[in-house]
């Protein structure tokens, strides 16, 4: 099998002037899925990436930089995968928007299409449509090493002839052959491909009069505004209406003429592929690929060994990433200690409780993102992944989910903010966004501290049939709730949710094969790195407002209330104290500062709301300042309730039990801790969940929607759990 590029004849090279400052040549990479495009993305442009967003949609855009040569840089933008140039979904909806407007700024100068050397006539449909579309192009014919083994040869001098552009075999995920590409792209030798189609007679007045009322560059493409306006996002309302005339008065069928084009497409390219292309030998037995996918997708067996492996990835996520996050966790409280030890006044305090707390929360996540996304990128490398969207895809359809929305709802039992980043892996817009929004009702880690004091008060600690503890077997409902509130709510969000866009599940299995580690490393700096620096501004933001309002309140009333617990004080406690009365002492002056605070008021403002749930202000001030984060909870009710932070968790129960209301009587009653415990199942009370949706979807109107749904829904459920068991 020929792996050079062939030197029989030059190619025209792309006219421009060259780049000098910050000007760069504009490189599209393009290629059907499972192609190798992202491997050559990343062998291309390491860890030299950024992700943004094209604009006008909420799709993330990828690019990076390439040093070509020692005289040329190229910027680099991966577009997602597509098999052909009519969308199906809104990330191959981009391609278009892109490659339909000339006068764009992100149009590129010429397309890299990668391409599966062992499928040819599958990858040759989206190029020919790229060719005829008149882009200058370099292929990039990928899996040459696959198509060896299939007994393929690939006559490299015959298909750059039938194509007419330039030919680079490699093997993209060990780089051979990209430093041969480098050399081809920046000479810019992409040059425009061969004709493989044009529109007919019938067809050419239509075609004309929209190529010429848009001063088109050639007639396919107006043929694609033809079939596309009302999707094609840069064209005015106008535009649209003007186009949707010209096509009533032609009766033009969309959908006959695009089947009959791709039909005559392939028909050329069985006749390129006789030309260029060989089979020396012929599989004889099954593939073993096909042999393992009889066992991962079993309709028993396939469910059973994905649980065990979710059952690992999860108890190693919680084992490993503890460690590090303890880590963090002491380092952030050592680093804060530090400088208040060192240094004195608000500022600091303001440094200390609200920068430094906030990108504590911020940093404390990224052992959990790092773990999970290693090893989805592993299971997505190796092929697995894909079987397991597969296997769940039927499971998940009646809640208007689909199969790939299961490893983020599973991951959102440790986390939804990294389970929220994973959601990207479904192409779907409909069924990413509805697997978005109900995500954070499934039980992440954060509320385990919740759960466990809540239930600890009111849930007896003996077994049940002998071997099943109560207070487990609470637990577990808790997370089903969750489950099943997860799930409904999908089931409802999908009949509201009015999206033209209809949700296929089409899929093709990749080649089983190791992981490159280069590309998992790749995955984890972008997923950490995005999270850091899009959510953790958000976060610290949020943080520092809640500890302004949780420090300080109007006038005078947290100094005066402060002076009279310090007068009603025994004179031992302020004199020579005692340790423990004195630290009691400084415990009830921080509980009245923190409820004559603005956070305090507020929550003696909420209270008549929060009533019929069985809350008074200080569960309200809990509330609020767990917004930051749900496990926060515990220690604002430590706070409050005169326990202090550093208090184990005994403690903070027996402060509880003992907790008495306005009439004398114990205060955490069943009714009123059952009460919040679904409460807090429900309930948005992370700010990290928020802004990561916001990151995602680009919009405010998702994770207000989030926080507006979910309130409402945890106040009703606790409301009718209150009232019932009062």
């Amino acid at each position: 099998m020929a792996v050079t590029v062939s030197p029989s004849r030059p190619h025209d090279t792309i006219t421009g002037t060259p780049e000098t400052g910050s000007q760069l040549t504009r490189i599209a990479l393009i290629g059907n899925p499972n192609s190798g495009k992202t491997s050559l993305f990343n062998q291309l442009t390491g860890l030299n990436q950024k992700v943004g967003n094209f604009p006008g949609v909420t799709v993330d855009r990828k690019s990076g930089f390439a040093q070509l040569s020692s005289t040329r840089r190229a910027e680099i933008v991966d577009l997602p995968g597509t098999y052909s140039l009519y969308p199906k979904s809104l990330d191959e909806k981009v391609i278009t928007d892109l490659l339909y407007d000339r006068g764009s700024a992100g149009y590129p100068d010429f397309v890299v299409v990668t391409v599966d050397a062992s499928n040819l006539r599958r990858s040759l449909l989206l190029f020919s449509q790229l060719a005829d579309l008149e882009l200058p192009a370099i292929l990039a014919l990928n899996m040459t090493d696959v198509a060896e083994r299939h007994g393929i040869s690939i006559d490299i001098q015959a298909l750059e002839q039938e194509l007419g552009v330039p030919i680079v075999p490699m093997n993209a995920r060990k780089g051979i052959g990209v430093a041969a590409l480098k050399i081809v792209m920046a000479e810019r030798l992409a040059t425009h491909p061969v004709r493989f189609w044009e529109p007919n007679d019938e067809l050419l007045p239509l075609v004309r009069q929209i190529r010429y009322y848009f001063n088109l560059h050639n007639d396919y493409l107006a043929l694609h505004y033809a079939q596309q306006y009302r999707s094609i996002s840069f064209l005015s309302v106008d535009d649209r209406q003007h186009i949707a005339e010209l096509v009533a008065q032609s009766g033009f069928d969309a959908t006959a003429w695009q089947a009959a084009e791709t039909i005559a497409r392939y028909q050329r390219i069985n006749e390129v592929l006789l030309e260029a292309v060989t089979v020396t030998r012929t599989e004889k037995r099954e593939p073993i690929s096909n042999r393992i996918d009889k066992v991962l997708t079993h309709r028993v067996g396939g469910y059973a060994i994905f649980l065990g492996i979710l059952f690992l990835l999860f108890q190693t996520i919680f084992a490993w990433a503890q460690y590090p996050m303890d880590l963090i966790d002491q380092g952030i409280s050592a680093l804060s200690e530090l400088i208040q030890s060192s240094f004195a006044g608000p500022l600091v305090r303001l440094l200390t409780e609200g920068v430094l707390a906030g990108l504590g929360g911020v940093l404390i996540f990224i052992p959990q993102i790092a773990l999970l996304f290693a090893f989805l990128a592993v299971l997505e490398e190796t092929g697995y992944m894909a079987r397991v969207t597969f296997l769940m895809d039927k499971l998940m359809r009646p809640f208007g989910l689909s199969g790939k929305s299961v490893v983020p709802l599973i991951s959102g039992l440790a986390c939804a903010v990294p389970a929220i980043m994973g959601a990207r892996t479904i192409e779907s817009w409909k069924d990413r966004m509805i697997t978005i929004f109900v995500t954070p009702l499934m039980s992440c880690s954060a509320r385990i501290p919740v759960y466990t004091v809540l239930v600890a008060l009111v849930v007896p600690d003996r077994a049940v049939w002998g071997f099943l503890n109560l207070r487990g077997v609470a637990l577990m409902g808790l997370y089903l709730l969750g489950v099943v509130a997860a799930l409904g709510s999908a089931w409802v969000l999908k009949t509201l949710l009015k999206a033209r866009e209809r949700s296929y599940f089409i899929m093709e299995f990749p080649v089983y094969k190791w992981p490159r580690w280069k590309n998992v490393g790749i995955t984890i700096w972008q997923k950490v790195s995005a999270f850091v620096w899009q959510a953790g501004k958000v976060i610290v933001a949020i943080s520092i407002l809640l500890w302004v309002l949780a420090s300080y309140g109007p006038g005078q009333r947290q100094d005066a209330a402060e002076a009279r617990v310090r007068a009603a004080a025994p004179a031992v406690a302020t004199a020579v104290p005692d340790t423990t009365a004195s630290q009691e002492l400084e415990r009830r002056v921080a509980s009245v500062r923190l409820e004559n605070s603005y956070a305090g008021l507020f929550g003696r403002g909420i209270e008549p709301v929060i009533r019929p749930l069985g809350f008074d202000w200080k569960i309200g001030i809990a509330l609020l300042t767990s917004f930051a984060a749900r496990e926060v909870f515990v220690g604002t009710i430590s706070t409050i309730y005169s326990v202090g932070q550093d208090a184990d968790l005994g403690t903070v129960q027996e402060k509880l039990r003992a907790e008495k209301d306005a009439d004398g009587q114990l205060f955490f009653t069943p009714a009123r801790a059952f009460s919040l415990l679904v409460f807090y199942v429900f309930a948005m009370q992370c700010m990290s969940t928020l802004a990561v949706t916001y990151r995602e979807t680009k919009s405010w109107k998702w994770p207000l929607g989030q926080l507006v749904y979910m309130t409402g829904l945890a106040y009703v459920a606790a409301l009718v759990v209150f009232q019932v068991l009062k």
